[in-house]
């Protein structure tokens, strides 16, 4: 069986793992394994961070119309309620970007919501 020279390729493996541990404190810089481990962790938590934002977001939306929902006088998941019996098709972003951006028409659609419910 033939030899398997490894070298330039392990060079280069070594090299993209400290570009991507640039910038760390200390060993995690300069060293190959503390370096390989911390990147790996910090892909690890990147993946997770991604997964995060996203109920984070929706959780922050999700307050915002709650509080603009009882400033008109309804609870968040009365206005919910309301907005899909009256057959408003409006995601929760933007509910959240009306409450804060056009109070006018958030209340025009608390108000539709309202009378869907108690109808």
């Amino acid at each position: 069986m033939a030899r398997v020279k490894r070298a330039v390729n392990a060079q280069k493996k070594k090299r993209k793992m400290m570009k991507l541990a640039k910038g760390y404190f200390g060993a995690k810089s300069k060293q190959y394994r503390a370096a390989s481990e911390q990147v790996r962790r910090s892909l690890r938590y990147a993946y997770i961070g991604r997964k995060q934002k996203k109920r984070d977001f929706r959780r922050l939306w999700i307050a915002r119309i709650n509080a603009a929902a009882r400033i008109n006088g309804l609870s968040y998941s009365k206005m919910i309620n309301g907005l899909k019996v009256a057959g408003i098709d409006i995601n929760r972003k933007m509910l959240s970007e009306l409450a804060i951006a056009d109070p006018a028409a958030f209340a025009a659609l608390a108000e539709k919501a309202k009378a869907a419910v108690n109808s």
